[in-house]
């Protein structure tokens, strides 16, 4: 258990908090235009037949058979290191199950340094976004998630027991708590991913990102690593099980600096992020 903050550095911590959270990005959004109908015209009834009856429950059945072997593991391992492992491992089933190779673009998959503290602000489009960081970001790292995620069974039950960052969205003060902690991986070299937009798009568009959304990045001096997965809304937009296995990218920015920031600084660090994220969601595909 970590030590009780005092009533003075909570009250801090909350009023830098509500400081950040009154900040707002005004960054317009971005679509991919009309990629989503072609592709709707390519996958017809067997497509639907093949992942609803063969993908989505291969899905399933590694989600319970290793979700269940990681909560056992749990027990001996509160860090979420041996968790991480039965994770890539899942990820990486169900990236060979759906037959979506991804190419990697941007920094190399050797030349992320996490000598540092490091941010990993990641677009959100699709519930198979998850899969493809744990198999192409090659080292640990701790995901910040919204609270609402613990309702589901094995996936919730995981990222509580594996030592991921349960945000309450709606009020993020009484997440002081976990702030802290995730404060102290951070600055101990743990590096974090964050969905600044809060959860998936219902559009394929980019949303506004929530205020405050970069919050722990400045307060540990990390740097920001923007990363684009593009098509992951065409693979798999939100209320559907219908997989359209297709060839997919994660982009990666170069990292943007915190050092000497503050809280006040949040909007304009939003602003930068958002701006790369989008440089890179537009940018030609690699061929």
């Amino acid at each position: 258990m970590n030590k009780i903050a005092t009533t003075a550095e909570l009250e801090k911590e909350r009023a830098e908090l509500r400081s950040a959270g009154r900040t707002n990005a005004s960054v317009p959004t971005w679509s991919e235009g009309g990629a989503g109908a072609d592709l709707g015209k390519r996958h017809g009834w067997l497509s639907r037949l093949r992942s609803y009856f063969i993908l989505a429950p291969l899905i399933w059945v590694y989600t319970i058979i290793l979700g269940t072997v990681s909560l056992i593991c749990s027990i001996f391992d509160r860090n979420g290191r041996i968790q991480h492992g039965f994770a890539r491992l899942w990820s990486r089933l169900v990236m060979k199950t759906i037959l979506s190779p991804v190419r990697v673009t941007g920094m190399s998959r050797d030349g992320f340094d996490n000598s540092r503290p490091r941010v990993y602000a990641v677009t959100h489009a699709s519930a198979l976004d998850i899969p493809i960081l744990y198999v192409y970001l090659p080292f640990q790292f701790r995901i910040i998630f919204k609270s609402e995620l613990l309702a589901y069974p094995f996936v919730g039950w995981h990222l509580k027991r594996s030592g991921q960052v349960c945000i309450n969205q709606q009020n993020p003060a009484a997440s002081i708590g976990a702030i802290k902690s995730a404060l102290r991986s951070l600055r101990g070299g743990m590096p974090l991913v964050i969905f600044p937009e809060g959860g998936r798009t219902r559009d394929g568009q980019i949303q506004a990102f929530l205020p405050g959304a970069f919050f722990l990045a400045i307060k540990a001096q990390a740097d920001i690593v923007p990363i684009a997965l593009v098509d992951t809304f065409n693979l798999l937009p939100m209320n559907t099980y219908h997989i359209k296995c297709q060839p997919l990218e994660m982009r990666v920015g170069e990292p943007i600096s915190t050092a000497g920031l503050t809280v006040q600084d949040t909007e304009a660090v939003s602003a930068r992020v958002k701006a790369a994220i989008e440089a890179l969601q537009s940018a030609q595909r690699s061929t």
